[in-house]
C-alpha cells in the first residue's frame, strides 16, 4: 500500500478476492468465455468476408462491430484470467493507462458504430432506392472512420484527466482492470473537476448515440406501420431486430455504469455488471445476429456444406 505523499508507480488488481477454489473456478469460465467470444466474432468475420450475398453495408459495419468485441475483450480478459491464477496482480502505471485508454477507445467506438447502423438501417428501410447510392464504401469508410475518430477524441482526454491524478491513498484497485470508479477512490488530490469532464464526456457520447438511435427507429418504426401487409412488416422489423437486441445489452450495462456517478457506487455490484458487458455481450453479438438473421444462418449453412465437401474430396 502506497504511504500519504508517495506517488504510486505500480497497482495491484485485487479482482474478486473470493477462495482459491471459486477463484479456479471463475478462470474457467471466464476462459471459456473469452475463447467464445474470439471464435465467434472471429468467425462472423471470415464468413462476411467469404460470402458474396453479405456484401452489404449493414454486414460490414457488423464486422466491425466483431473487431471491437474481440478488441475490447483482449484488452480486459487475458489481464483478469492472471489475476485470478495469481490471486493478485501488480500492472505498472503505464499499462494501466494503456489498458484504460484501449478499454475506452474501443467501448466508445462500439457506442458510436451502433448509432451508425441504426442510420445504416433507416436508409434501407426508409429509402431503399437510394439505399445503394447512399451507402457507397467511401460512405461506409467515412462513418467508421469518424466512429473511430470520435472515440480516440474521447479516450485522450478521459485518460489524460485520470491519469493526470496524483495516486497516493493506496496503489490496491480493488476492480478485475483499470476502470474509472476505483481509480478515483485511489487519489489524494481533488477529483471533482476531472470527474465532471469524465462524465460530461461519457454523458455526450452515450446521449449522441442513443439519440441518433432512437431517432433512426422512430423513422423505421413509422416506415413499418405504412406497410399494408403483416408479413411485410413483420420482414421489415427482423431486419433491424438484431441490432435492436444489440443496442438493449450494450447500452442498457453501459449507463448503469458511467451515467450513475461515483457516489454510492458498490464495487461489487459494479463488478458484475462490468463482467456482463466486457465478456457476456461480445460472446453474445455474433449469437444475436446469426440467430436472428436469415442470411447469415444462410450463409452458415452454406459454409458447413463447403467443408463437408471438402472432407469428403
Amino acid at each position: 500500500m502506497a504511504e500519504n505523499n508517495t506517488v504510486v508507480t505500480d497497482f495491484v488488481l485485487v479482482g474478486f478476492q473470493l477462495r482459491p477454489e471459486l477463484q479456479l473456478g471463475l478462470f474457467f469460465v471466464f476462459l471459456i468465455l473469452y475463447l467464445t467470444t474470439i471464435g465467434g466474432n472471429l468467425g462472423m468475420i471470415l464468413l462476411i468476408q467469404s460470402d458474396p450475398h453479405l456484401q452489404t453495408p449493414m454486414y460490414f459495419f457488423l464486422s466491425h462491430l466483431s473487431f471491437l468485441d474481440i478488441c475490447y475483450s483482449t484488452v480486459i480478459i487475458p489481464q483478469l484470467l492472471k489475476t485470478l491464477g495469481t490471486e493478485k496482480t501488480v500492472i505498472s502505471f503505464e499499462c494501466c493507462a494503456a489498458q484504460f485508454f484501449f478499454f475506452t477507445l474501443y467501448a466508445s467506438t462500439e457506442c458510436f458504430l451502433l448509432a451508425v447502423m441504426a442510420y445504416d438501417r433507416y436508409v434501407a428501410v426508409c429509402n431503399p432506392l437510394l439505399y445503394a447510392a447512399a451507402m457507397t464504401p467511401k460512405t461506409r469508410l467515412g462513418l467508421v472512420a469518424g466512429a473511430y475518430s470520435g472515440a480516440m477524441a474521447n479516450s485522450v482526454i478521459r485518460t489524460g484527466c485520470t491519469f493526470s491524478l496524483s495516486f497516493c491513498k493506496s496503489n490496491h484497485v480493488d476492480f478485475f482492470f483499470c476502470d474509472l470508479p476505483p481509480l478515483l477512490k485511489l487519489a489524494c488530490n481533488e477529483t471533482k473537476p476531472r470527474e465532471l469532464v469524465i462524465y460530461l464526456l461519457a454523458f455526450f457520447v452515450i446521449t449522441t448515440s442513443i439519440s441518433v438511435i432512437l431517432i433512426s427507429y422512430l423513422f423505421i418504426i413509422r416506415a413499418i406501420l405504412r406497410i399494408r401487409t403483416a408479413g411485410g412488416k413483420a420482414k421489415t422489423f427482423s431486419t433491424c431486430a438484431s441490432h435492436m437486441t444489440a443496442v438493449a445489452l450494450f447500452f442498457g450495462t453501459l449507463i448503469f455504469m458511467y451515467l450513475k456517478g461515483n457516489m454510492g457506487s458498490a464495487l461489487g455490484e459494479d463488478k458484475i455488471v462490468s463482467v456482463f458487458y466486457t465478456m457476456v455481450i461480445p460472446m453474445l453479438n455474433p449469437m444475436v445476429y446469426s440467430l436472428r438473421n436469415k442470411e447469415v444462418k444462410g450463409a452458415l449453412k452454406k459454409a458447413f456444406s463447403r467443408m463437408k465437401v471438402s472432407q469428403a474430396v
